[in-house]
């Protein structure tokens, strides 16, 4: 386990503040709050698991609820969803952020900071990048926002790998539409305008069953499928690039065969994670893999096209033109993960991932740096308003 002190502040539900006051059930902080604090509070949660993400909704909810931020439940299929709403005018900006986290040990759940950093399963993907888009929503608010309307939907299944439609793609296919998406997702305070599409694919590999005293005499399925991702990674299109990515990526995350260990396996089930870059057709990528091997039955488990938005969108150009001067070095980015952006980008609406600086997201030592919290925060107030600004702005003048 890490080394260092806890942070001081709120541990949960169940947590002290600093001068000792409980703030279970309480909707607002009793002691002034910073975005590191707020994340702490999210990291807490085990929103890993259905109790712990049904906790989180109900505290990210309340806790809009007692800044006077309008805020509404929507449930599909069984999960929950939250849309706060501030501000009116004829553009809508939308931030979008999910609190389920991929599994961790249980001292990943327990908020550390140490040398400038916080600590924590989900502090980089996304519940920092959440607390601050929380704080810039109600402090937009509470300003008064005219011009522009801005949405924060907080989602409990972007991390879901399952077949079937996650949140956002229900909210879009239900009709929600923005001018302009923003994710908070990871990109160390970069816009990202591309990002690698995801295929997730099963493979039935077959084999022939022997005595494992005689393996020659049969054909060891686990072997066969070896053989086949190793010759999928000299497919054609893994040797394509972009501006932005050297190549796709393929990683084998799981692999299943043999019933017994005196037996050549004569069956295995591999499932390969095919990244594929904008531009890429993935009917094609699949055809290469099909054509590979015809005893091979291919099943796709998840299809979602690549990311890609012009680095000189006027939106995205407005979004750098926030950050540059806290982040001098901020510019367009390619990400190699995939988000919520996508169903956005499939109906026609911009979106991009933008969040703050930090590490290690999905692995065992998953940081944010706590000094650029303040600084996405303020980026994204500073956007907003500023297409709130031009749209009175262009209203004048006409």
């Amino acid at each position: 386990m890490r080394r260092g002190a806890r942070a001081a502040g709120p541990a949960g539900f169940g947590g002290r503040n600093r001068g000792g006051l409980s703030v279970r059930g309480v909707l607002g902080y009793p002691f002034p709050v910073d975005e590191a604090h707020l994340a702490e509070e999210l990291i807490s949660l085990d929103t890993s698991q259905h109790e712990g993400l049904d906790r989180a909704i109900d505290f990210v909810a309340g806790w809009f609820d007692g800044r006077g931020v309008h805020v509404r439940e929507v449930r599909l299929d069984g999960r929950r969803c939250l849309i706060a709403t501030v501000g009116s005018g004829p553009v809508r900006v939308l931030f979008n952020g999910h609190l389920d986290v991929v599994p961790g040990h249980p001292d990943q759940f327990v908020p550390v900071r140490e040398n400038g950093r916080l600590y924590g399963r989900g502090a980089y993907d996304m519940k920092a990048a959440l607390a601050a888009m929380m704080m810039a929503t109600a402090e937009l608010g509470a300003r008064g926002l005219e011009g522009a309307e801005l949405q924060m939907v907080v989602v409990p299944d972007e991390e879901r790998a399952d077949p079937g439609a996650n949140c956002s793609e229900m909210l879009v296919r239900d009709g929600l539409r923005a001018d302009f998406v923003v994710c908070g997702e990871p990109t160390d305070l970069h816009v990202g305008v591309q990002a690698k599409g995801v295929l997730l694919l099963e493979l039935e590999v077959p084999g022939l069953a022997a005595h494992g005293s005689t393996p020659w005499l049969g054909e060891n399925a686990v072997l066969r499928a070896m053989d086949l991702y190793r010759e999928i990674g000299l497919l054609p299109f893994m040797a394509e690039s972009t501006e932005m990515f050297a190549a796709p990526s393929l990683n084998l995350g799981r692999i299943q065969g043999g019933d017994a260990l005196n037996k050549v396996p004569d069956e295995c089930r591999m499932c390969i994670d095919v990244r594929t870059l904008p531009g890429q057709d993935t009917g094609e990528v699949l055809a290469q893999i099909t054509n590979l091997d015809p005893q091979v039955k291919v099943k796709v488990l998840l299809d979602k096209a690549a990311a890609d938005v012009p680095s000189d969108h006027a939106m995205v150009e407005g979004l750098l033109a926030a950050v540059r001067p806290m982040e001098p070095g901020a510019r367009a980015v390619g990400r190699d993960g995939s988000s919520d952006a996508i169903p956005f980008l499939e109906v026609g609406v911009p979106a991009v991932e933008f969040g703050p600086v930090g590490a290690g997201h999905h692995g065992p030592n998953e940081y944010v740096e706590i000094e650029s919290l303040g600084r996405y925060r303020r980026a994204l107030v500073e956007f907003v308003g500023s297409v709130a600004a031009g749209v009175e702005r262009a209203t004048t003048s006409a």
